[in-house]
């Protein structure tokens, strides 16, 4: 099965003022705006979404799918895996860069061990789509089984 997936960013203006907004086929984004502000500012009260919060937001949702289908295969069921994804950007001499991301997980799976679970959440974060597509910066799990 192969599938695509798009995104349309619209940009007006300079890179320090101008506005986007952000649109996708599902409408679930649909002129939701970015900014300069937004994005390399206290967010607090600016409204609007930037890159490194999207991909955040992608990455929790694939990493958690992806252990979703592990424990799946090891015949176990997740009541609750919480996966808080942090993408850190630096802004240096060479310009901007992503320079790692922390996985913060937080499951609750009946009849798992510790070991079975961390066993499992490290080799969904090897085998989930986006972490293999960012391989190129360090990836961090923290990863902690509630009783």
């Amino acid at each position: 099965m192969n599938t695509l997936r798009t995104a349309t960013a619209l940009w007006q203006g300079t890179g320090q003022d101008g506005t986007g907004r952000l649109n996708t086929p599902t409408q679930f984004f649909h002129d939701a705006p970015y900014s300069f502000k937004s994005r390399f500012t206290d967010a607090a009260g600016t409204p609007g979404t930037n890159p490194e919060e999207l991909l955040a937001a992608a990455h929790a949702t694939c990493f958690s799918m992806a252990l979703g289908f592990a424990l799946q295969q090891a015949d176990f069921v997740a009541e609750e895996l919480r996966v808080e994804a942090a993408v850190a950007l630096q802004v240096g001499a060479e310009g901007a860069g992503i320079t790692g991301v922390t996985l913060q997980l937080s499951g609750r799976v009946p009849g798992i061990t510790e070991t079975q679970f961390l066993d499992l959440a490290a080799g969904a974060k090897v085998t989930c789509p986006l972490s293999r597509a960012l391989s190129a910066v360090p990836i961090h799990l923290d990863a902690t089984l509630a009783a």
